[in-house]
Parts: structure tokens; sequence; C-alpha cells
């Protein structure tokens, strides 16, 4: 699996970057690597300078990330026809192996530091989340490489493999629609749409990696019945595997931190001494550290055994979100959560810098020009099969005061921008393809990105207007779609009078997973919570949760007070 590409990837950049090629001193090779780092440093100083001028000034016309791409295209170009030296421009050169191993798991973890995104409206709103993210992914898959496996065969544009054509919908399927959630954030959107859109990106990333290598497996195994259903089960494995080992970890990490927090609050309880305040500072270090590095821990263990990282740092963090996070102290609450958000920022930001450079500084294969025009029609198909089949099977589940609007379905298709990770797996079937087939790949999405990043993220703020889901609720209490854990999930058994329509035998089947997922949550409300946090059950937890941390606060004002007289 991915494990070996990064052993080679990673000799590759080091060969690159740190060795220094003949006839080169080491002294030049350090002062080209110093100049490489200074343009980026530059560039990112530039991007959040602009985008905190575009914010300033409601300029919405161009969001922090299309500015981001843009400097990186024109600081690209400008290099790409002077006479820059080699070395330097080799520090721009966008690996994949460095996305997927450094600058892609703050980015997944971000919405689950606490920092970014409320529980309520996320784990509220799981279940159709959950089934955006991997049925809708796998429709707009499907779709997609249908669509191009036609338009090829029907001499519409460039003709590729079918396995090579859903290798191409499994990754064009990944979105990444950064520019429209700040914007959302900036209009005050409703938090459902928020999470929705926010939740489908960040489950939707590990969906697209998993189908891509199912696919690519399957293109380089014999096509026979046998090896393709051996392909699925390898697909089944993988992911099934790296979501245990993922949640697994986070329960680990959940439990580590319970035992802190009872440490911490004994020992504000039975040693109230002048050397009580420098024991608790170093636990709430212990329990910063930990939270960081349980993930990367998570993303690592899945790697090695041959898994998914990503899929596995997705689960570690959800499961952290719900559990470990309010195991924190509110100082370690509120570290985690700047952390997490300023190494996000830089690792977005870089991201769309660094990707822009590299697509004004690589070799493009601009010949097939219907390619590119039939693929866009196709993703935006494909998008609407994703976003409005999913929406219906939600809403025969939902009670009708929690239904998804029909504007926040036009909103979540319109939301579906392609980004980084589209752009880093297309970068790798270059490799994974034969030649042409893996540029012409990777040029149209390179052509898909810009579109649909500079474009639909521009008109962003107009389409939420256009639709008028602006200021349609801020609040998560308040909206008409949230759902708490703390009440009754408003199931009620149909009655079908002895109806037997298939229409009717598929609802039924909803509203039995619809009960089902209820009995979780019940069941994670009585059992889970009360066991692997500090809370102690729904009617005394937030209760509990005062009287901890008054508790904490009040034994340290005694200390303080005690040392000041």
């Amino acid at each position: 699996m991915m494990t070996s590409n990064y052993s080679v990837g990673m000799e590759t950049l080091l060969q690159q970057h740190l060795i220094s090629p003949a006839g080169a001193s080491p002294g030049k090779e350090q002062q080209a690597a110093g100049v490489g780092i200074l343009l980026q440093i530059m560039m990112l100083v530039l991007s959040f300078v602009l985008g905190h001028v575009l914010r300033r000034h409601r300029f919405y016309y161009l969001p922090e990330a299309s500015a981001s791409l843009l400097i990186g295209l024109i600081v690209g170009g400008l290099a790409n026809v002077s006479n820059t030296e080699t070395n330097i421009r080799a520090w721009f050169n966008f690996h994949e192996e460095f996305f997927f191993l450094f600058l892609l798991p703050p980015i997944i973890l971000y919405p689950f530091s606490g920092f970014s995104l409320a529980p309520k409206p996320f784990f509220s709103n799981f279940g159709a989340i959950v089934t955006f993210a991997i049925l809708g992914t796998l429709i707009s898959s499907i779709v997609t490489g249908i669509l191009v496996y036609i338009g090829g065969v029907t001499y519409l544009m460039y003709r590729l493999p079918f396995v090579e054509c859903l290798m191409f919908g499994a990754l064009i399927s990944a979105t990444d629609p950064v520019t429209v959630l700040s914007i959302f954030q900036e209009l005050g959107t409703d938090t459902n749409l928020y999470a929705l859109v926010f939740g489908e990106s960040v489950l939707n990333d590990a969906m697209a990696i998993s189908l891509y290598r199912t696919m690519s497996l399957v293109r380089s195994h014999a096509s026979s019945g046998q090896n393709f259903f051996v392909v699925i089960l390898r697909f089944l494995e993988t992911f099934v595997g790296s979501m245990s080992a993922g949640v697994g970890v986070g329960f680990m990490s959940a439990l580590i931190s319970l035992s802190i927090d009872y440490y911490n609050i004994n020992l504000l309880k039975n040693h109230l001494y002048d050397y009580a305040g420098l024991d608790i500072d170093n636990l709430q270090n212990l329990e910063c550290c930990l939270f960081v590095l349980f993930p990367y821990f998570s993303y690592m263990l899945a790697e090695g055994l041959g898994l998914s990282g990503i899929v596995s740092i997705l689960f570690t963090g959800i499961v952290m979100k719900h559990y470990t996070y309010s195991n924190l102290s509110d100082n370690s609450q509120r570290f985690v959560s700047a952390f997490f958000h300023l190494i996000s920022s830089l690792a977005e930001t870089f991201v769309f810098i660094y990707m822009g450079f590299d697509i004004a500084m690589e070799q493009h294969s601009w010949s097939h020009i219907g390619f590119i025009f039939f693929s866009v029609i196709s993703i935006g198909v494909a998008r609407a099969a994703n976003v409005f089949s999913c929406a219906y099977l939600v809403n025969m589940v939902r009670p009708p005061n929690r239904k998804i609007p029909s504007k926040h379905q036009k909103a979540l298709w319109y939301s579906g921008l392609r980004g980084a990770m589209a752009f880093a797996l297309a970068l790798q079937s270059i490799h994974d393809l034969p030649e042409g087939h893996g540029q012409t790949i990777f040029s149209a999405t390179t052509a898909i990105v810009v579109l649909t990043v500079l474009l639909i993220g521009g008109s962003t703020g107009t389409m939420l207007e256009a639709l008028e889901v602006v200021g349609d609720g801020h609040d998560a209490h308040d909206g008409a779609l949230v759902e708490s854990f703390d009440e009754p999930n408003g199931y009620i058994a149909p009655s079908y009078g002895g109806e037997s329509s298939s229409g009717n035998k598929l609802k039924m089947k909803l509203k039995e997973f619809h009960k089902s997922a209820a009995s979780f949550t019940a069941l994670d409300r009585n059992y889970l919570t009360p066991f692997f946090t500090s809370q102690g059950g729904e009617d005394d937890e937030e209760g509990k949760i005062r009287s901890i941390h008054s508790n904490r606060n009040g034994c340290l004002a005694r200390i303080m007070k005690g040392q000041t007289t």
C-alpha cells in the first residue's frame, strides 16, 4: 500500500533537497535552500496579510484560498519564464508524499480540535454526513467514470480504459470546500449547513483515497472475476481495519486523558501546597502533548500495518473530539484549539501556494481540451446525482421538521470545489498510469481545481444570497435541523397498512436503520460517555463539568492566595 510509496517518495525527496547534485558545492546548495524557504515564507506572509485585508473589506469575490492559489500561480509563472536556478526551483515541486504525511493530517484534525465546529451540530447530523461522504462519493465516482468513458467511446473526448476512468472519477470526487466554508463563517450561514459541508468534505477525502487505491489495484490485477472480488474484499478490509485502528487509538487517548483528569482533581483536593500549581502546569502540558501526538500515532500505526492512515486519523479525530476533548482542562482545551487552528491555517495556505506554484511549473498536456470540457460537465452531473439522491434518502428518514431543505441541497451541490486532495492524487496518477493517460488526467484535474477555486469560490457569496441562506441562523440550538443527543430523536414507527410497494419497503428499511442509530445514541449517552469521560450522565453532565472546573479554579485561587500572604 502507501507505506512503500512513502519510503520511495521520501527517499526521492531527500535526494532532491538534501543531497547536493554532482558539481554543486554544499555551500551553494545551502544557499539555494535558504532562498527557496525564504520565498515560501514571503508568499505565506503575503497570503495571510492579503487574506486579512480581503476579509476586513468583505471582498468575497477573491477568498483567501483563491488569493493564495493566485500568488503561487504568479510567482511560479515568473520563475518559469525567468532564469531561476534549478536547485532553487526544486524546493517548490509539489510532492504528494509531503502533502499526505505533513500537510493533510492537521487539515483533517482541525474540525475535531474543538475550535472550528461545535460538537452538537456535527454529531447530530452525523448520519447525513456519513451518507453524503460514503454513499455520495461512491455515486459521484461511478457516475463521473461512466460519463467520461461514454464520452471517450463516442469520440467526444480523449478515450481512456474503463478502470482508468473510474480512477479519475474517484480522485476528482475529493472535495475541498475551504473557500466556501470561510465565506459561510463570514456571512453567518446556518450551522447545520456548515456542519454538512464541512463533515462531508473531511470524510469524503478518506473515501476518495480508498476508492482510488481500490481502482488502482483492480487495474494492476488480472481482469478476472475472482481477482476483482478479492480487491473489493481488500478495500473493505483496509477501510474497516483503518477505522478500527483509529477508533481504538481514540478510545485509548480518552482513557489516558481521563486518568490525568482524575489525578489532576485529586492533586488539587489533597495536596494544596506551594508546588501543587507547578504539578498542575506539568499535567496540563502532558495532556496537551498527548492530545497532539495521539492522532499522528494513529496515522503512522495504520500506515505501518499497511492500512490507510487518512481513514485512521479521521476516526481518531472523531472519537477524540467526542470523548477526549471533554476530559481536558479549560487551559488545555484553549491551547489545543488554538494550536490546531494555527497549524491548519498554515497548512491550508501553504497547500494552495504550493499547488499554484507547481501548476505553473509543471509540464501539462493541453492537447485534449475536449477531455477537460467534458470532465467539467461530468463532475457537475455527478455532484448533482450525489447530493440530491443522498438528500432524498436522508429526508425519507428524518421527521418533517428536520428535513434538508431544497436551498441547502443546492448550496451543497454548489460547494463541491476540488482542491489539494484531487491535485495530489492526480499527480500520483502520472506514476500509476501509462505515459499520456496520467498526464491527461493531471492536466484536466489542474484545470478543474483552478476553475472551481477561482470561479465557484469567488461566486459563493452571490450564490448564498441568491439561495437566501445568509443569516439562516448561526446558533446551532435554534436551527430547525438540530437534533440533540439529550432529546428523543422523534422516531415514529411507520404503519404501511399492508402496502408492499418497493418504495415503502425501502422507507421501512431506512426507518429501521434510523432506529438502530438512535439506539446507538442511547448507548453512547448511557454507557460510553460516562465511561470514557468525566461526565456522569445526561442529567448532571454540565453540572459536573462546572463543578470540576470550579474546584480547580477555587483550589488554584487558594494556592495563589497562600503564596501572596
